[in-house]
């Protein structure tokens, strides 16, 4: 393995364009966010030394360092808001009664179904556009399944926690 293979930092001028690798950033649904939210560093101080950088130099390749702190930055982030929606879904599957779960559900499953629509539809668009659209719609599909895929594990691990309350609970005669 030759070691000049991979390029090092040095050699490589991270642009805007590089922070759109992997994923977008997940969008935190409005009833959980308090919940979600808490305690997660938002990175919004090096955002603003990133824009406060490409506002003072005007291009990217003076803001390196900026650019590749935020990424990093971003990339915990989400990876830790993820983990933290899909645990809040699965305990929302867990506490929320029967009806309400089915019902939030049915929910999650119409808005994916939306997405892939739409996303059916941004396959059509060309250029940079297009690949934003898709990106973002990938992105939110992605995040949305696993969402409902938490849920359901949720249901399901209460529906398993009650049938097993259920048979403890019930009155044993025993004949001597």
């Amino acid at each position: 393995m030759d070691v000049d293979s991979k390029p090092s930092m040095e050699e490589t001028i991270l642009v805007g364009d590089d922070l759109m690798m992997g994923p977008p950033s997940p969008i935190i649904p409005p009833e959980i966010a308090s919940h979600v939210l808490e305690g997660v560093d938002l990175c919004d101080g090096m955002l603003r030394n990133l824009f406060l950088c490409l506002q003072i130099n005007d291009i990217e390749p003076f803001c390196q360092d900026e650019i590749a702190l935020y990424r990093q930055c971003a990339e915990r982030r989400d990876k830790e808001l993820r983990e933290r929606l899909q645990d809040s879904e699965r305990r929302l599957g867990m506490s929320m009664p029967l009806e309400l779960a089915t019902e939030r559900t049915k929910q999650l499953e119409s808005e994916a179904t939306s997405l892939e629509r739409r996303f059916i539809l941004a396959s059509g668009v060309q250029g940079m556009e297009g690949f934003r659209q898709r990106w973002s719609l990938h992105g939110r599909l992605t995040d949305t399944k696993k969402r409902l895929e938490a849920l359901k594990q949720g249901m399901e691990n209460k529906k398993k926690d009650e049938s097993v309350a259920e048979i403890t609970t019930k009155k044993r005669w025993f004949v001597w």
